[in-house]
């Protein structure tokens, strides 16, 4: 019988082998290769051969012999519903057998499959048992390396959804900061995970007008995203210029609310920007935005509830001047929350101390300086929550 430590060594050896490749599905062969001949000697397996899923039956994709034998494995069979219902059996009885023909030879040589599955396709290993085999250690490698198998498919299979979630996350987004006479506009986001909840955006109604807005989902990740693309979506079939701004988000609330596996709100700060300096906005449950005049600092803070906790909100809009040289900073929670070694807040005042020194500079300086700050007040640690400034100016 196998070293128990001996055994271990091997088997983390081979599981460290699967989890560092780039993709396990584009490595099947191999991978049976070496399970063979890692355990081969120590668990008496031999002849290894992989069938893939097609449907109705099991084709062979590959064999370590060049005597294959069986090629085709149906499924209407009783030994495979067996292994498709366990995801290992061991067919040590030849009158219920996943291949018939080990029957005739004149020592049953006993065949010992795993099921291997993705969200695509799904795939049996069968491999041939040789005399002094030991159920236990069998079983218990077979399982493990099933296990280790399908959830690297599925951790590839969910990656690369992620990836084509965020290309459509992205896509949403203005890529470029929208011009507008006598204003100077920059904006950047930074998400903790390859998808995230912060969103902004901007809406062109004539040379005269524009809108934008910034908004924050509750939580991060796939659900949050989700929640982006949900209002993105809304306020872009529902903005229109001379709309009524508070119809329109209660609108959206209710659809937001509705909604099933996004996160469960969003905050969201939305104004509608005129040439000569008038600001209407509607602040629902988003940090306070900053306004920075020449002496003063004027936060715009809620008009009303977040969208998406209730199924009716009340929501008000407001009313600011920005007169030449203002600067409007806009921001979601993940640069005041973020913290330092010590586990201290950025914070707002931290926030409105280092404008005050920087409302001088061109929107994008401003930005950047502002970001790295943040960053560094965090030692340069990994973004725990998804982070974004907005920064207008009028001119």
């Amino acid at each position: 019988m196998i070293e128990p430590k001996v055994f271990y060594r091997k088997l983390d050896s081979l599981l460290a082998t699967i989890s560092s490749r780039r993709s396990a599905k584009d490595y099947l062969f191999e991978i049976l290769k070496k399970f063979e001949v890692t355990f081969g000697q120590d668990l008496h397996i031999c002849k290894g051969k992989i069938y893939e899923n097609k449907g109705s039956f099991f084709e062979l994709i590959f064999s370590s012999v060049e005597n294959v034998g069986l090629t085709e494995i149906y499924t209407d069979l009783s030994p495979v519903h067996a292994l498709l219902k366990s995801g290992i059996y061991i067919f040590d009885d030849p009158s219920f057998t996943i291949d018939k023909s080990l029957v005739g030879s004149n020592e049953y040589a006993i065949p010992a499959a795993l099921l291997v599955s993705s969200t695509e396709s799904s795939w049996i290993f069968v491999f041939e048992l040789s005399g002094g085999w030991v159920r236990e250690e069998v079983e218990f490698s077979f399982n493990a390396i099933r296990r280790a198998l399908d959830y690297k498919l599925f951790s590839e299979a969910m990656q690369s959804e992620l990836q084509q979630t965020a290309k459509i996350q992205q896509s949403l987004l203005p890529s470029e900061e929208p011009q507008f006479d006598g204003y100077d506009i920059a904006v950047f986001s930074k998400q903790a995970e390859l998808v995230g909840g912060d969103l902004y955006d901007f809406f062109n109604f004539d040379k005269n007008e524009f809108g934008f807005c910034i908004g924050d989902a509750s939580g991060h990740g796939l659900p949050a995203a989700l929640m982006v693309r949900d209002v993105v979506t809304g306020l872009r079939m529902g903005v229109e210029k001379h709309m009524k701004m508070v119809h329109t988000l209660k609108r959206l609330n209710e659809v937001v609310f509705r909604g099933t596996y996004s996160s469960s709100f969003i905050s969201l700060f939305f104004g509608e920007l005129e040439i000569n300096g008038n600001l209407f906005y509607m602040n629902a449950g988003h940090p306070s935005p900053y306004l920075f005049k020449k002496r003063s600092v004027v936060p715009l803070p809620s008009t009303g509830m977040v969208i998406g906790a209730f199924p009716k909100m009340e929501l008000s809009r407001s009313f600011v001047f920005m007169e030449k040289g203002d600067v409007l900073v806009a921001f979601t929670d993940g640069i005041v929350e973020r913290t330092n070694p010590e586990g201290e807040f950025f914070g707002d005042k931290r926030l409105i101390d280092t404008v005050k020194v920087l409302k001088n500079k061109p929107s994008k300086e401003i930005l950047k300086d502002l970001f790295d700050f943040a960053y560094e007040f965090g030692a340069g640690i990994k973004w725990e929550d998804d982070a974004s400034i907005l920064v207008i100016k009028r001119n």
